[in-house]
């Protein structure tokens, strides 16, 4: 653990995360080989896994896990895959023409449109669910292995970004221009971003924590971090789509205000919601006071998120 903590300050921050990019890359590789499934469900999976993601909130449960236990362990490899998994899955199903219906994402034709609707749909599905498998059967401690799937299945699921999710295709549908009153319309974007984006990277920072061994104290400190940062991602997100490009964020940018959405700058504008995000980031930084210089990764994403281009 020393060695590591000694050599973080001096490394530059996206070489960090490329690296623990790589590691989640060749984990997901490995489990995907070592499956027997259909070819074309098999090929689509490949696919959709091995486009070019940031994997942000697995690489958080890679830094998770060795702020608590010293060292990436095989557990923290697996929980990471599973959480890319099920991120992977919500992206496909999103992509669709009944949700957000894009023709691009990370900069290639998404999974419907380089298959078709029915093959996306499954193969969101097999993600999900090999999410679930792989944990059941890989973690070697049958009681870490529990922890990891409640985890997963509080946040991923119908409390979580699921219910993220529906909130925000009801607000699409029934506030068409954001017509409520501001008010309203921040505690409605809070809870979409919430459960939607910013409860996947508790998960994340959680099931690192869990892997490594972590006190409660250390869980919760972790799972608040990853409560802030993941709805500053999100307000950063809602930000890009109406101040980048397509090219730079490898999809279509600009569908927010056209599907009128509530969002953010929508609602407060951007200064306002650059605040805010800014206000999160240094809320995640306080939170990891207490456990000192190990922590030092931890608050670098938490600054990067605020120099987001994609």
């Amino acid at each position: 653990m020393n060695t590591y903590l000694s050599i973080v300050n001096n490394m530059d921050f996206n070489t960090l995360l490329h690296e623990k990019a790589e590691l989640i890359n060749h984990t997901l590789a490995q489990l995907l080989a070592s499956q027997q499934i259909d070819s074309k469900l098999k090929e689509s999976l490949k696919y959709t896994l091995g486009t070019p993601g940031k994997r942000v909130r697995s690489a958080l449960v890679l830094w998770c896990c060795e702020l608590a236990g010293g060292q990436v362990n095989r557990n923290a490899e697996i929980a990471a895959a599973a959480i890319e998994m099920v991120h992977t899955y919500s992206l496909v199903h999103d992509d669709l023409p009944a949700m957000d219906d894009d023709d691009l994402r990370r900069g290639l034709p998404t999974c419907h449109k380089a298959f078709d609707e029915a093959t996306a749909i499954l193969t969101g599905d097999a993600l999900l669910t090999l999410a679930f498998e792989i944990l059941a059967k890989e973690i070697d401690e049958p009681t870490i292995a529990v922890k990891l799937i409640a985890q997963l299945a509080q946040d991923a699921g119908p409390s979580g970004m699921i219910a993220g999710q529906m909130a925000d295709i009801k607000t699409s549908m029934l506030d068409t221009g954001c017509s409520s009153s501001i008010q309203n319309r921040v505690s409605r974007i809070e809870y979409i971003h919430t459960n939607k984006t910013a409860k996947m990277f508790r998960c994340a920072a959680a099931m690192g924590a869990i892997c490594g061994g972590a006190s409660k104290q250390q869980i919760d400190q972790l799972s608040e971090y990853g409560l802030k940062i993941g709805l500053g991602f999100q307000i950063a997100d809602d930000i890009l789509d109406v101040s980048a490009s397509s090219e730079q964020l490898g999809k279509t940018a600009g569908k927010d205000a056209k599907a009128a959405k509530c969002t953010y700058p929508a609602v407060v504008g951007i200064d306002k919601a650059r605040e805010l995000e800014k206000k999160l980031a240094d809320e995640a930084v306080a939170v990891l006071r207490p456990l000192g210089k190990k922590a030092d990764t931890l608050r670098q994403l938490a600054m990067a998120m605020l120099e987001r281009t994609k």
